[in-house]
């Protein structure tokens, strides 16, 4: 089993618009909202230019995770973390494989903590954020707020 853990690049746009539809049509999914799963947000995220890094997890030869450190390019000094992994790649190293690349690109931008939100019926993401270190305080519109240091 390998998994391919890179910065999104344009010629990832159509696995990015194949993941995103994916995305849009996945009811499990209905609670990662960070922005539209369309095709303009496709090719967006894939021709990215800024601070802000994009992520695509490929295992067996398919794009299935896809995630991101966001707010940097907002003036934020903590980047915001959010993955999506396919639900066939779901408990196959593809979530810690994608979370361990974001962390060592946070670090790698000098980040030195990383938050996400996560709704708390969403157990098995809050089992896998606190098993990296994530520690959950405040929430924020239903939603609990996870810190990890880096």
């Amino acid at each position: 089993m390998t998994i391919i853990v890179r910065r999104l690049t344009p010629d990832d746009t159509q696995d990015v618009c194949a993941l995103f539809a994916t995305i849009s049509n996945d009811t499990s999914a209905a609670q990662f909202h960070p922005h539209a799963f369309t095709a303009v947000e496709a090719h967006a995220r894939a021709h990215h230019c800024g601070r802000d890094i994009y992520l695509g997890a490929w295992h067996e030869a398919r794009l299935q995770g896809y995630g991101m450190l966001r707010g940097w390019d907002a003036g934020f000094a903590v980047p915001s973390l959010g993955i999506y992994i396919d639900p066939n790649s779901r408990r196959t190293g593809v979530s810690r494989a994608l979370m361990a690349a974001l962390h060592a690109e946070a670090r790698a931008a000098g980040a030195h903590r990383i938050r996400l939100k996560v709704y708390p019926d969403n157990k098995a993401a809050v089992r896998l954020y606190e098993s990296l270190g994530y520690v959950f305080g405040e929430s924020d519109q239903g939603q609990l707020v996870g810190v990890a240091k880096m």
